[in-house]
């Protein structure tokens, strides 16, 4: 028995996040360093800040995370920003992108298909025609 042809793959519109990664003052000079290392990996655009001691990165969360990227860079041995602002948002960050990355794999539910479906099954075990159980002296009362 033959099978169907198989459904071409599909390919998911990207999803492009624009992010900013901090660093810390101390060591210098790691700005520099940190955006040749990020340079190197595909689908990651970087503007280094070595001023403002940030790197802007843009990329695809089909591709990368925030949270993969800043952690290769903490095992890389760069020093990222401690404040309290940049920690709340990069958790922030991590918990968006997570719950993205979880509800893209989750399959698809048709709310409405499912409601309409409850109508329909209750429909079918109703009673048709006319089952009216009034007299019908009532019903032709004047």
């Amino acid at each position: 028995m033959k099978r169907p042809p198989a459904a071409p793959p599909r390919n998911p519109p990207p999803i492009r996040k624009e992010r900013t990664i901090y660093f810390s003052e101390i060591p210098p000079g790691q700005v520099e360093e940190a955006s040749s290392f990020l340079a190197g990996l595909s689908g990651l655009n970087v503007t280094p800040h070595p001023e403002q001691l940030t790197i802007d990165i843009s990329y695809d969360l089909h591709d990368h995370s925030l949270e993969e990227l800043e952690t290769a860079l903490i095992d890389k041995g760069f020093h990222l920003g401690c404040a309290l602002l940049v920690k709340l948002l990069r958790a922030l960050y991590y918990y968006v992108e997570e719950t993205e990355l979880h509800n893209l794999e989750a399959p698809e539910r048709l709310l409405k298909k499912s409601q309409n479906q409850a109508y329909i099954q209750a429909w079918e075990r109703h009673p048709h025609g006319d089952h009216d159980d009034t007299p019908l002296e009532w019903r032709e009362y004047k």
